[in-house]
């Protein structure tokens, strides 16, 4: 007997048992539509995430304070961190020759209002690089200048998200009056739409100069009279340069912090590539720990097709006596039965995809910067898997067939 003639006959032994068929495949359907799902959407935040690290500026190398281990937070030691001195060690050519640009940040929680609008937000002390070196400039006003950093000015350039909580009519910010912490600021720029970052709403912020956040709005004096910053961007000449840049970087903070030769040091730099890379692990692991759970459907559905398929088995013992009977042979039975289990699974399968799919697409409709990823490697895993829980799970049931003696079968009521 042919394989076409077995998928006659198993789709005929299906279609005469729609319900049965329908309720043995529902663990296939659950399982595979789960497992696509959730890969769909890790893969989706994978994407987002090396987008989001993409947009925050070409050719960046992160400098941040104590050393950064994986699955905890950064460890420094006593008294050390990152200065104003270590922005002008790396701004040295002749220390760091590969890298052009370097803009610290200094950030902080602050309620900024005007009039009776307020928004809690990020307020950053930045220096006039920044916009070059993030690919963020204003789309109405300037960035303040190296004259306002010197003076010490309290001026600010907004984010879109606070500039529509402070100005939900729409009105120009620039040449308003704002207040942060109480303290007045005059509005000279507005920054364009960002979007979201790997962190978080890069919109939700507002830039004031490095001195002024240092000085006016959250003193950041240390107790050896040097001024301390959060983390420091550094941009490289070439992305080719970027680990000869590192090592500079090393080289410039480990002399500038003291650091001996068998000490460890006391910051950690990354590059764009690494810290997406990061993200993509944790996302990775967290999907197949989610999808792992979602497979557990798979194996209570291939259970569910075994036991249906011995039911079917014990219903049809005078057929396979029959069949026998007229010159059927033991591997004939043992593949239609074999066949009915994989085509279970693989329909349940199918269906299942379907339904992943349109649960990815529902997830997409709900985020609006989240685009779940169905990709062709997670299709073809969903039917390979499902097929291969089938062909598992219908063996045993297809070969108690095929083992039956004709005569007893055909004794059986």
């Amino acid at each position: 007997m042919n394989l076409e003639q077995n998928l006659r006959m198993s789709l005929r032994a299906l279609a005469a048992n729609k319900l049965r068929s329908f309720l043995t495949m529902l663990g296939i359907i659950i399982g595979v539509a789960a497992v696509i799902t959730l890969i769909s959407v890790g893969q989706g935040v994978e994407h987002f995430i090396a987008e989001q690290f993409q947009g925050l500026g070409n050719n960046l190398l992160f400098v941040f304070p104590g050393q950064i281990q994986p699955g905890g937070p950064p460890q420094a030691r006593s008294g050390q961190g990152l200065t104003n001195d270590d922005v002008e060690a790396l701004s040295d050519p002749l220390l760091v020759p590969d890298v052009i640009r370097v803009v610290p940040e200094y950030d902080r929680a602050a309620l900024v209002t005007r009039d009776r609008y307020e928004a809690r937000t990020s307020v950053s002390g930045t220096t006039p690089d920044y916009p070059d070196v993030r690919n963020f400039y204003p789309i109405a006003g300037s960035f303040f200048g190296w004259q306002d950093d010197h003076a010490v000015a309290r001026v600010a350039v907004l984010g879109q998200t606070v500039y529509q909580e402070l100005f939900p009519d729409g009105e120009p910010p620039v040449g308003q009056t704002i207040k942060i912490n109480n303290v007045n600021f005059r509005v000279i720029g507005l920054l364009e739409e960002k979007g979201g970052s790997g962190f978080n709403d890069q919109d939700d912020v507002v830039l004031v100069p490095l001195s002024t956040a240092q000085r006016r709005l959250f003193p950041a004096r240390r107790s050896d009279g040097k001024m301390r910053i959060d983390f420091i961007y550094a941009q490289v000449t070439d992305e080719e340069r970027q680990e000869a840049a590192i090592v500079q970087i090393e080289l410039a903070l480990r002399a500038a912090h003291r650091i001996d030769f068998d000490e460890e040091n006391d910051f950690t730099v990354l590059s764009q590539s690494e810290i997406v890379s990061a993200f993509g692990e944790v996302t990775g692991i967290l999907t197949l720990f989610l999808a792992v759970i979602a497979g557990i459907s798979l194996l209570v559905g291939g259970i569910g097709i075994m036991n249906i398929m011995l039911v079917s088995v014990t219903e049809r013992t005078r057929e396979i006596g029959l069949r026998k009977a007229v010159g059927a042979k033991q591997r004939d039975i043992l593949w239609q039965f074999l066949v009915e289990a994989v085509l279970l699974a693989v329909a349940g399968g199918i269906v299942g995809l379907a339904l992943g799919a349109a649960g990815a697409q529902i997830i997409a409709g709900l985020s609006d910067t989240l685009t779940p990823v169905v990709a062709w490697d997670s299709i073809a895993l969903a039917i390979g898997f499902s097929a291969a829980v089938g062909l598992f799970f219908g063996i045993f049931p297809a070969r108690r067939a095929s083992r039956l003696n004709p005569i007893d079968a055909l004794r059986y009521e």
